[in-house]
């Protein structure tokens, strides 16, 4: 958790951009981004020196070379008088200390096409890069921005991750991109409820900006603090477990760096166009799933990957979406997407496959209807969280079905939280009360959940029951919406009778016309 004083330097830095002329959120968290890897590359450096030192042996990773590079002294086209300087002076340490015309010309003639052509050999953020380019010329901005991210005590990993989750905060808060951001409550939920483990291949393949795999990765060293000491485990966890995709550059930068900052090294963020490639090369790789994908309406037969057409002939993203993670998922796979309320109940001959699939072919376990308002205030489409886990050979039982109420979070465009931070999200600090569960149903979804065979008791007019796999087939059309099994509870009003309301109306009328009488008589 940052701190108030973290969170209004962040503030000022955002601020900062803004007064210097960069407006677009998505460019200043880009543009930070760029900057806080030149910083981690002076980090890796010094750290890759004091091993060295200490273990009095040449550095085993060289991220600056020892040479030198051609400088040209001044602006002036007329004069070409150049000078070697050292490669250290493209360091942050050493960049922090330069006048802020010098460091604007190192960073921007020097500095980026360095981190341009690491891009060719570099590790997976690294690659991002290859088109990296400063978007600003205000030498005071650049000197302003890299004082205050400097002054930002970012030492431990906790707090890098934080700092970035913050900023990317912003960008919600600025009123643009929201939907590149799930709000982190509700990944937490999805990823407690998922429970990742160290031998996990995890994917998200609309990834945005990796809160899903961020998560992850946090929920696993936080109940696996031993996997890390574990050199095979360590390798798995920074190599090879998440894999994230995206066709936008700016978002595979960002994401990225989210999970560099969140200490994962090496995480697959590639780009790709979930829909419209391929998925030969990883079919049955994953063994979770993770994902809020965007449902942009419909594609055109053309774009469409032609192994999604085959399991389902729909131009619709939201089923396309689902057909893509069955494709990923290895057998015995688990996922758990957002999904919107049209994939549960819509009647197209492919909305009822997609449905059938799930039910029949595969396990699905739960569905837990979302609020529609907890993605406010960029959409308030309603949305349900789909739990199901590959089989290729039916073993769907009970569906489990909660309908969450309140998420901790008023529901209108302020968002504004119902409970105290000690008591948010999934796994709060402290225990809720009945009141104030009404204002957070996350707690109690993950314990329910925890424990579904309870759930067998519960009538379907309680928040959360299950339907047997009969019922579901029985709809004739695999209708999963919560309302189609779901009963109300109705409370008996008792009513006076027609001819008792006519005698009471007829009574007080004649009072009415007795009262104006004795009012005449007066006047007269």
């Amino acid at each position: 958790m940052i701190t108030g004083a973290i969170k209004s330097q962040v503030d000022q830095i955002w601020n900062a951009f803004w007064s210097g002329g960069v407006s677009n959120p998505l460019s200043v968290i880009e543009q930070i981004t760029y900057l806080l890897f030149i910083k981690r590359l002076d980090e890796i450096h010094t750290r890759e020196e004091a091993k060295a030192t200490t273990l009095k042996r040449p550095m085993e990773r060289l991220i600056f070379p020892e040479g030198t590079f051609r400088y040209k002294v001044n602006d002036d086209p007329q004069d070409d008088t150049y000078i070697d300087r050292p490669y250290d002076d493209l360091r942050w340490q050493r960049l922090i200390n330069f006048e802020s015309r010098e460091k604007m010309k190192l960073v921007d003639l020097h500095v980026f096409p360095f981190l341009r052509n690491m891009a060719e050999e570099g590790s997976s953020f690294a690659t991002h890069m290859k088109d990296a380019r400063l978007g600003f010329s205000n030498a005071a901005l650049l000197d302003k921005v890299m004082r205050m991210l400097d002054g930002i005590q970012m030492d431990d990993r906790d707090t890098k991750g934080d700092v970035y989750e913050y900023m990317l905060a912003q960008i919600a808060s600025a009123g643009q991109n929201g939907q590149f951001r799930t709000p982190r409550h509700i990944i937490n939920l999805m990823v407690h409820m998922m429970a990742p483990t160290p031998k996990d291949v995890i994917c998200d393949p609309a990834a945005g900006t990796c809160g899903f795999l961020v998560a992850a990765g946090e929920y696993l060293r936080d109940k696996y603090p031993e996997m890390l000491r574990n050199p095979e485990a360590r390798a798995h966890f920074h190599n090879h477990m998440f894999h994230a995709f995206d066709f936008d550059a700016t978002m595979l930068r960002i994401g990225a760096m989210n999970m560099v900052l969140h200490g994962v090294e090496n995480a697959n963020v590639a780009y790709r166009d979930s829909l419209a490639q391929e998925h030969g090369a990883d079919a049955g790789t994953y063994s979770l799933i993770l994902a809020n994908p965007p449902f942009a309406g419909s594609l055109d037969y053309d774009a469409t990957a032609k192994d999604l057409q085959k399991m389902v002939k729909t131009k619709k993203t939201e089923l396309l979406f689902v057909a893509l993670f069955l494709r990923l998922m290895r057998t015995g796979g688990r996922a758990a997407v957002v999904v919107p309320d049209g994939v549960l109940a819509n009647s197209s001959t492919a909305h009822k496959e997609i449905r059938r699939m799930l039910v029949e072919d595969h396990k699905l376990e739960a569905i837990i209807k979302l609020p529609s308002g907890v993605f406010r205030p960029y959409a308030g489409v309603s949305t349900a969280i789909l739990i199901f886990t590959k089989t290729g050979v039916g073993g769907t039982d009970n569906v489990w079905f909660y309908d969450m109420w309140q998420d901790g979070l008023t529901l209108d465009d302020k968002r504004a939280e119902m409970v105290p931070p000690e008591k948010f999200g999934p796994t709060p600090a402290q225990a809720l009360t009945d009141e104030e569960h009404a204002k957070n149903n996350l707690p109690d979804i993950l314990s329910r959940w925890a424990n579904l065979a309870a759930e067998a008791d519960c009538p379907r007019t309680a928040q959360s029951f299950l339907v047997p796999f009969a019922d579901i087939e029985a709809t004739g059309s695999w209708d999963l919406s919560l309302n189609r099994y779901k009963q109300a509870v109705h409370t008996e009003v008792a009513h006076h009778s027609p001819q008792a309301i006519i005698a009471e109306l007829r009574a007080i009328e004649a009072e009415i016309v007795e009262g104006l009488d004795r009012l005449e008589e007066m006047l007269r």
